[in-house]
């Protein structure tokens, strides 16, 4: 799992049926101090985000076909929450 910032929507006239009424985001992966690094997914949206949202983003195939209660899809990023804050200790 990673924290993004959703930049762009995806748009595809003709796409796998598994991504039928799902949106696609562009999200920039973020580093600790919430910088764009030079790190991007497309993700299937799952929690309503839009463009500048911060998200928590499930980066593993398995685990987003699960959340799209598919067995088999061509799917490995999905937004699965909007995060409201970040709170780092020290030792991060």
């Amino acid at each position: 799992m990673y924290i993004g910032r959703v930049a762009g929507t995806v748009v595809a006239t003709v796409k796998h049926e598994a991504f039928h009424g799902h949106k696609l985001l562009l999200v920039d992966r973020l580093d600790l101090a919430g910088q764009p690094t030079a790190e991007y997914d497309i993700c299937v949206d799952m929690a309503r985000a839009g463009v500048g949202d911060r998200v928590l983003v499930l980066d593993e195939g398995n685990g987003a076909r699960q959340v799209l209660n598919r067995q088999v899809a061509p799917v490995r990023a999905v937004i699965v929450g909007i995060v409201d804050d970040v709170y780092l200790t020290d030792g991060h």
